[in-house]
């Protein structure tokens, strides 16, 4: 069995589940260019919950956590199976801080992006909540106790943005404000060289990480990947890039 990498994919808009664009031919390209997971640990910015959870239902529901988009979008069903035993794996792991909910499905931060790279839907996908009470050391502390499941052929997968401040979208930019930029280049920088320290204590990114984002939901799934990672890992970077004045497509790859 192909020890897995570990990803972090900037999702954007749900619309990315249905358009062709630069960002979603890297996420179809993914699927070729990582081994076939046994299964699939989904972070989704999404899941922002008072403590752990990962969903143990057999046939995951596809869930519509959007609003006010084209009826085609909708109409997307990601019908992968659920996998209770991995569940359970993720639960002798994590212990008691984890609980398991038969209750939760694949929200769009799971779905709208495993829609580009697994659309054959046939990859058991488990989702874990992003635990909205622990420190960022803490939630790079449960990456940490995950990362024995990428020998066993999961695949670590968080979706989020690095820069998410909806208040100060402008629709009409193609590219970021120079402190969505500054952000975006300073995480880089660090993951690139190793340093997840500063990627949890942000003072050195200056006044940009202000702006970044209101609420870190969209950021820790990152920190759940970084965490997941081993020292060894070759770092790769793609779809660089911050749109929309501020919001970060910036993708990674640690294999």
């Amino acid at each position: 069995m192909k020890r897995m990498p570990v990803v972090f994919i900037g999702h954007g808009s749900p619309m990315n589940a249905i358009e062709e664009n630069q960002f979603t031919l890297q996420w179809e390209a993914l699927g070729t260019r990582i081994p076939r997971p046994q299964a699939i640990l989904a972070i989704s910015a999404h899941w922002f919950t008072p403590g752990s959870r990962v969903t143990g239902g057999d046939a995951p529901e596809t869930i519509y956590d959007m609003y006010g988009f084209p009826e085609e979008l909708y109409e997307i069903v990601y019908r992968a199976p659920g996998s209770p035993q991995v569940a359970q794996q993720i639960k002798d792991l994590l212990g008691e801080q984890l609980q398991i909910d038969t209750g939760w499905g694949f929200d769009h931060g799971t779905w709208s992006v495993l829609h580009r790279i697994y659309p054959q839907a046939e990859i058991p996908v488990l989702q874990l909540s992003v635990d909205r009470n622990a420190s960022f050391a803490d939630q790079y502390a449960i990456g940490r106790k995950l990362r024995g499941l990428r020998e066993q052929g999961v695949l670590i997968l968080g979706s989020g943005n690095v820069v998410h401040n909806l208040a100060r979208i402008h629709w009409n930019m193609e590219g970021g404000y120079p402190w969505a930029e500054d952000f975006d280049n300073y995480i880089k920088e660090k993951i690139v060289d190793g340093n997840h320290r500063e990627v949890m204590d942000l003072e050195k990114a200056g006044t940009s990480v202000r702006l970044a984002f209101t609420v870190a939901d969209h950021f820790a799934p990152l920190l759940y990947v970084l965490g997941a990672a081993d020292e060894e890992d070759r770092v790769a970077v793609f779809n660089e890039a911050c749109i929309m004045g501020s919001l970060s497509m910036t993708s990674y790859l640690l294999s």
